[in-house]
Formats: C-alpha cells, structure tokens, sequence
C-alpha cells in the first residue's frame, strides 16, 4: 500500500498548526493508502514543539517534529523532505486546513492521470467577518482550473500538492533557498523542464484561514514589496518585464486617484499591483525593503 507523507513547515503560529493537525487526523483514505505527518518548526525557540507533542499523543497519526533555525521557507521545505519517508510527499502550510478527502481526492487524480504530482484549490476562510472591501477586491481569493487540467510552472504551488517522490532527485536540494517567496514556482519550473507533468484536481481542496492581521493595508503592501522583489531572481524574467515595470508604476500612479473615488477596494487592488512592480525595480537596484524572512504584521 502506498504511503503519503504530509509536510508542513510553520513558523510561530500554534494554534493554527492545531487546527490543521486535527483536520488531517481525519483524513478518510478510502484504504488506498497510509499516511504520516513531518512538522518542520522554522523558529529556533521551538514554538510549535508543545504543539506537535500533545497531539502526537493522541493521535493515531505518526508524526515527527524537527527544527530548522534558519528562518528560510526554502530551507524549511527542504528539510520537510529530507524527513519525509514513503511514496508521495504533500505539502500544506501551517495556516490551512484540509478537506476530510483532500489526500484521497489528490491520490486519485495522481493515480488516474498519471502524472507526477496534482496541484488542488486553495479556498480562502475567514473565522470573522472581514472588512467589505477585503471580499469585494477578491483578496486572498486564488485562481481554479478544471480537474485534469495540465498546469504550467506559474500555477505550481505547494500550499496544497501532492508529489510523487521520484520527482525530487537525489542529493538536489529541492528548493532553493535564494528565494525568499516563489521557491515553489522555481521548483516546478525545474521539475517540468526534466519532463514531469502535473495536473490539477479541483476535488482536493484546502482552506487558507484569513486572520485580521492580514486584512491590514500594510501587510497587504509589504508582502506585495517581498513577492514582486522575488520574482526578479526567476530565470524567465528579463528586459520585457522590467519595461513592464516601469511604464505600470507611473500608470498605477495615475490611476490611484480615480479607483478611490470609485470604491476603495478598487484603490487597494491597484495599490498592491503598484507596490509589487516597486518591489521589482527596488530589486533590480540592490535596495532590499523588506528584510525580514517573513511578512507576519
């Protein structure tokens, strides 16, 4: 029988690692499979440890905990395989929950399409009710697909996927820890260029939970600065996209005084594309805004 290792990296956040270690004790495999969990804590004060102990305790699940103190996703991913045993890895991040099917549903559609990996929905969950631009802007809101439908290295992401561990050679370090964001793009850019493919499955769904911290213009702003800082490191990005940058900043400088007066939802879309060709030009120049690992606040 096949086994699924179930990796999750977190950094600071507890009670959300709570949530989502119970709703993966959950898990209905339709006996098609066995799985176990590998807690990877990014904080070298251990925060998650208790955390992962007192459900160790009580749950059926196998699950291992490590420690990466070097406070880098990359790194932490890279860690998360390294401790991982069995046929597939799947990824989740410390502030989702996943369906009760979600393994079940990926397994499948890795198994009826064969492909090397399925990429599945990641549907945004508020636990209080958000500001109304928040839901009338579509923030936090991700694109879906069809299930079998074949994606591209832009729509690879590992806040929900299941990968089969062939995928990942030996002795390569998956993810490269260079990128402080967009780590998981630069892998399945690498992965589809050797010839693996993989394909969506819209059946296998997580929930991304949307605290009120992350409703702050400000946040919303530094992590557009850190994403569009990223994405000059990305080999396809060149002299197209920094004259992309540069004529978007003046025209969504311009455009800022009318989205306002239309809604302000309108003013905050507009002002998160602006901030993130900034963060590209800020980038190509040196000029690091945003020194932290993380965007937390």
């Amino acid at each position: 029988m096949s086994h699924i290792c179930v990796c999750i990296c977190t950094f600071k956040r507890p009670n959300l690692l709570q949530r989502l270690l119970i709703e993966l004790a959950k898990q209905d495999t339709g006996d098609n499979f066995t799985y176990s969990i590998v807690v990877v804590d990014n904080d070298h004060l251990r925060s998650a440890e208790t955390c992962v102990l007192k459900f160790s305790a009580a749950s059926p699940v196998p699950i291992r905990y490590c420690v990466e103190p070097r406070q880098n996703i990359a790194l932490a991913r890279n860690k998360a395989i390294e401790n991982a045993n069995g046929d597939f890895a799947a990824f989740l991040d410390d502030d989702e929950f996943p369906a009760r099917d979600w393994l079940l549903s990926a397994f499948q559609a890795c198994e009826k399409y064969q492909v090397d990996g399925v990429v599945g929905p990641v549907r945004r969950h508020f636990d209080m009710i958000p500001p109304k631009w928040v839901v009338q802007g579509n923030f936090y809101e991700r694109p879906t697909y069809a299930t079998g439908f074949v994606i591209d290295w832009t729509q690879g992401r590992t806040n929900n996927v299941l990968l089969k561990r062939e995928v990942i050679l030996p002795g390569e370090q998956p993810f490269r820890p260079e990128f402080r964001s967009g780590e998981d793009q630069d892998f399945f850019r690498r992965a589809i260029a050797r010839g693996r493919s993989f394909v969506w499955c819209n059946e296998a769904q997580v929930f991304e939970v949307i605290p009120p911290v992350r409703w702050r213009r400000t946040f919303m702003l530094r992590r557009a600065l850190l994403q569009g800082s990223v994405t000059v490191l990305h080999p396809t990005f060149g002299a197209r996209e920094v004259l992309k940058s540069i004529l978007a900043v003046p025209l969504y400088f311009a455009a800022l005084p009318f989205a306002l007066v239309l809604a302000h939802h309108k003013f905050m879309t507009i002002l998160v594309k602006l901030f993130n060709h900034i963060g590209q030009l800020l980038a190509l120049l040196k000029i690091n805004v945003i020194t932290e690992p993380y965007v937390t606040d």
